[in-house]
């Protein structure tokens, strides 16, 4: 495993990935030995290197500057279950900028009863903002869960909602 700290617009980040593809971005946190620790305790004996990234470290600085980014980099998801697979896969499809409810995201996968079954399925999510489980909202428009907190969730929504094209 190989890993990266990046400072960005919101706080220190960190980048985990393997040789087959990004493998963990921990959010923005406000200082790097909590980004670093994050890494640490999930990824006992990771080297600092930021060579398996490619540009995706500046193109995460670019998104929470207001650009608008693609995230089409090679995820490495051999340690989740099949059911996380596809219901971040569709939460990956979920166009730049708009959102859609859990039942919308379980619809979409043909599993129209499983709305809670995505919810903890997008909990599990080690991949926020390239797996863009911000995009995924109630039913009824409210925010609800997001590993970096709500606030972080509206302030990704935001960025999106006026993002520079």
């Amino acid at each position: 495993m190989r890993y990266t700290l990046l400072d960005t617009e919101l706080g220190q980040m960190g980048l985990v990935g393997s040789g087959a593809g990004l493998r963990r971005i921990v959010l923005p946190r406000p200082a790097k030995g909590t980004v670093l620790k994050c890494i640490i305790e999930g990824y006992p004996g990771a080297i600092a290197d930021s060579t398996p990234f490619g540009d995706l470290p500046q193109r995460l600085k670019s998104y929470l500057e207001g650009e608008r980014v693609f995230f089409d980099d090679e995820l490495d998801l051999a340690d989740t279950s099949p059911f996380r697979r596809v219901v971040w896969e569709a939460t990956r499809a979920i166009p730049y900028g708009e959102t859609r409810s859990y039942g919308e995201v379980a619809r979409r996968i043909g599993k129209p009863g499983a709305s809670r079954a995505v919810g903890q399925a997008l909990a599990k999510n080690p991949l926020p903002i390239v797996v863009p489980c911000h995009r995924v909202i109630g039913k009824d428009g409210d925010l609800t869960g997001f590993e970096g907190g709500l606030e972080l969730k509206k302030s990704l929504l935001q960025i999106e909602a006026s993002s520079r094209c």
